[in-house]
């Protein structure tokens, strides 16, 4: 049976959006590209035949991958009343390394870059149903263990 994937709904607009922006632009652009690398002759030599059809590829791979997401996904409820972390929440916490502000997401919008961790992260993990005030202690993957204060709690 598939993992659960759970979304929150800022997540599946964007992925909405880049589903169809694959399937409306990408597609057509890359179909061009394949059309024009064809005129070149030879395909066994065709460098850019053979990058536009693995960008093709990679295309039709992520329309699918989308298209799975969303047609399995939960959107998480999001509770403004609660002072509870959940999916959705955006949270401030303070460590070793000084303050740190993250959004919970799903596992399927994780972007660390952006701030924002999957509730199944170590450090998403350790603060789910938590309130501000509580400390954590996340294990890392490394075997190391960090304590955290979460110092601010914001479910819009």
């Amino acid at each position: 049976m598939a993992k659960e994937t759970i979304l929150t709904a800022e997540g599946r607009q964007k992925l909405i959006d880049e589903l169809e922006y694959l399937e409306n632009e990408k597609r057509a652009e890359v179909g061009e590209r394949i059309k024009v690398a064809r005129e070149f002759g030879d395909l066994s030599e065709n460098s850019e035949y053979d990058d536009a059809k693995n960008e093709q590829a990679f295309v039709e791979s992520r329309i699918a991958e989308i298209t799975n997401i969303l047609a399995t996904a939960t959107v998480a409820e999001v509770s403004k009343s609660s002072n509870k972390i959940h999916i959705g929440s955006q949270v401030t916490l303070e460590g070793p390394k000084g303050e740190m502000k993250l959004s919970i997401v799903g596992t399927a919008e994780a972007s660390p870059k952006e701030g924002k961790i999957s509730n199944e992260s170590p450090v998403g993990a350790a603060v789910m149903g938590k309130k501000k005030g509580d400390k954590v202690t996340v294990h890392t993957p490394s075997g190391a263990n960090i304590q955290y204060t979460i110092i601010a709690v914001s479910n819009k």
